[in-house]
């Protein structure tokens, strides 16, 4: 009786001490946190301002500024890591200041999870891919993630998982502010195709994971249903009783450099193993779904 006296002991002071250090803590790490602090959690999260550390604050989360603080302490309470900072032509911005000190603790943590894109992939023509797919990126930012993927990877013992995301949306992140105020565009481009992912969906996903750890995996995190960009506005304006935005042709119309460069992949992304391995079953399988809810949210007594 005393042993598993002991044992439980044991087994209820490690469930009290689960520390996540979210490094680059933003939309989606925020949606674990709120998930996490609930069960018990401690979350500490970056951020590179004070004005956004108390912003941070008021959501029950830890906020640390940085860079600009020194973090070692913190990395030998944490038990999991998250990775959201996106990485730039100089590298993985954490493992640029931190590789030496995540290394020296890579077998203490009991899970990792780096936050990458689905733009990994490169483009596709419209066709499947799915976590087999060779990474041949054509954009910047896709080559930019391809290369932290490797240099996380590269860190012996250390118990990573790649989660690659499609576009995110949720709570105020969706179409319907831009079509309310009349900025929301349709934009033609023949056979182009996103897949995407409702931020509830990558809570479960993420949550699954660290329940289930099955270091060097790599997932994708994405809805059933990809979409051409034009249908996913059209939809939301018809959800509001507003006027579908006039179709525009890519190849005319007017767009900034890095609003051009979101068309120059096109794919459609097989998310199977989160349901296979980690058994998930998403909650807004498609962006009809997704956008009802939100709507539905923001009006809770109709």
């Amino acid at each position: 009786m005393l042993e598993l006296l002991l044992a439980y002991s044991h087994f209820s002071g490690m469930m009290k001490s689960r520390t996540l250090l979210s490094f680059g803590h933003g939309f989606s790490s925020q949606a674990l946190a709120t998930r996490l602090l609930g069960e018990g959690w401690r979350f500490v999260g970056t951020t590179r301002s004070a004005e956004k550390a108390q912003q941070v604050a008021q959501t029950g989360v830890e906020p640390v500024i940085w860079p600009g603080s020194h973090v070692a302490g913190l990395l030998d309470e944490a038990t999991h890591l998250l990775i959201s900072a996106a990485p730039d032509a100089e590298g993985d911005p954490v493992l640029r200041e931190l590789k030496q000190q995540i290394s020296a603790r890579a077998g203490q943590f009991e899970w990792v999870g780096y936050l990458s894109t689905t733009g990994v992939y490169g483009d596709h023509e419209g066709g499947w891919v799915d976590e087999s797919t060779p990474l041949t990126p054509s954009t910047r930012r896709g080559k930019f993630r391809k290369l932290a993927e490797a240099e996380w990877a590269s860190i012996p013992d250390l118990p990573l998982h790649i989660f690659r995301l499609a576009g995110i949306y949720g709570p105020g992140r969706g179409p319907f502010a831009k079509v309310r105020n009349g900025t929301a565009r349709r934009i033609i481009k023949k056979g182009q195709v996103f897949s995407r992912i409702h931020v509830e969906d990558i809570v479960q996903v993420l949550e699954a994971s660290i329940a289930r750890p099955n270091p060097g995996a790599a997932y994708n995190l994405c809805d059933d249903d990809p979409a051409p960009p034009e249908d996913v506005i059209g939809y939301a304006a018809e959800l509001l009783g507003l006027p579908v935005p006039p179709a525009e042709d890519f190849e005319t119309a007017e767009m900034s450099a890095m609003a051009r460069s979101f068309y120059a992949e096109s794919k459609r992304v097989k998310n199977d193993r989160i349901k296979d391995e980690l058994g998930v079953e998403l909650l807004y399988p498609d962006y009809k779904a997704g956008l009802n809810a939100l709507l539905a949210a923001e009006e809770p007594g109709e």
